[in-house]
């Protein structure tokens, strides 16, 4: 038996559930796919195989989303979202017997308001094409993630997505207005507002924002934007202890008077991997410190940010900063921040995504450090 012919009969195979059929009964021709046309897909851009499930649902509309949940709650047949596969806590792996639903024909950006800084999106739209939507309309919608040519704004909004700006903008949640999504059932929950002041009832949007999923799949949503920002000065600073680190990041806030957009800091262990070879990434300072911070200020004067450096650097608070003179150095420190995929060369990675107080964190990072080299 070949392997042509192996998948033919897997694909005829799952043809034959039940719940496939009634699928496949239900929803426009294409909608279901099964067998290679799955199984051959990567299960994540960080990920070397492939998708386990074998059957995969793509619809084009909350209708479709609706009738195929619907049809699953009646088979109790497990459903697993699929958006841009960016994930690196591997929340999006499938079984032989899962059902893929993927939002990848849900990928119309269907309003921009200009005035009322707003945008109606479908789950399966990349951030970047949001970004670029948002850009050619004097608007700027702040979310923002290494993976935004590949992340898809259902995922954002369903892990609660923080991204580099969180500092200033906050979390996706902080950016939502409205949304529609399906529950497990198919029912339709539909609160689109399009209002920043809204006090009546219920906030249901917050049933699927950073639920992953398990409430409802989301559909659409409407987005909050922001008047596009003109500057955004940014500089990586090299700092050498905790403490250093914690009142720098008091005066930058301070000093740039609520411009401060981000402050990612880099363990020396970090910026060493993504400043060596194989790393691409040129090293714009030495790498002798404890931490170097990606600091941007949109909306500031780049002499203001200088200013507060020079400052920085007379108070023994950093002990080297480079401050960006292009767009082209912009993009290379980022391109540092974000350079996460180095890390997989050393497999087996185990990833987490952890949040902390600042005031626990140093404590924190120094216990599991010597956890890890005490057992490894």
């Amino acid at each position: 038996m070949t392997t042509s012919t192996a998948s033919a009969d897997k694909a005829l195979n799952q043809a034959q559930r039940p719940v496939v059929q009634a699928l496949m009964a239900a929803l426009p021709k294409g909608t279901v796919i099964l067998g290679s046309a799955v199984t051959e897909r990567s299960a994540g851009i960080w990920r070397s195989d492939q998708i386990q499930a074998q059957v995969l649902v793509r619809p084009k509309t909350t209708e479709e989303v609706s009738c195929a949940l619907r049809i699953c709650h009646e088979h109790h047949q497990s459903v697993v979202p699929h958006g841009g596969l960016t994930g690196l806590v591997e929340g999006a792996l499938t079984q032989p017997l899962d059902i893929v639903l993927s939002t990848e024909r849900l990928n119309v950006i269907e309003e921009i308001s200009a005035s009322e800084r707003t945008m109606v999106v479908q789950a399966g739209v990349m951030l970047q094409s949001v970004q670029e939507a948002a850009a050619s309309e004097g608007l700027m919608f702040p979310l923002d993630l290494g993976s935004r040519g590949s992340c898809t704004l259902g995922g954002n909004l369903s892990t609660n997505a923080g991204g580099n700006r969180v500092i200033r903008y906050g979390m996706a949640r902080d950016m939502v207005l409205g949304l529609e999504a399906v529950m497990a059932d198919g029912t339709v929950i539909s609160s689109m507002n399009r209002m920043i002041k809204n006090n009546a009832g219920y906030d249901l949007k917050q049933w699927f924002l950073g639920t992953e999923g398990t409430l409802g799949i989301i559909t659409r949503a409407v987005l909050r934007c922001r008047e596009e920002v003109t500057t955004a000065p940014t500089a990586l600073v090299a700092i050498n202890s905790f403490d250093a680190l914690v009142a720098f990041l008091k005066q930058l806030d301070r000093g740039l008077a609520g411009n401060l957009s981000a402050f990612e800091v880099m363990w020396q262990n970090f910026y060493q991997l993504v400043t060596q070879p194989p790393a691409p990434n040129q090293r714009p300072l030495q790498d002798d410190a404890a931490y170097y911070v990606l600091v941007e200020a949109m909306g500031a004067a780049q002499e203001q940010l200088e200013a507060i450096l020079e400052q920085a650097l007379e108070a023994e608070l950093i002990v080297d900063a480079v401050v960006s003179q292009s767009s082209q150095q912009t993009d290379q420190l980022w391109g540092l921040r974000d350079d996460v995929a180095q890390t997989f060369q050393f497999s087996p990675v185990f990833l987490f995504d952890v949040s902390l107080r600042l005031s626990e964190m140093a404590r924190y990072v120094d216990a599991v450090n010597a956890g890890l080299a005490a057992r490894f």
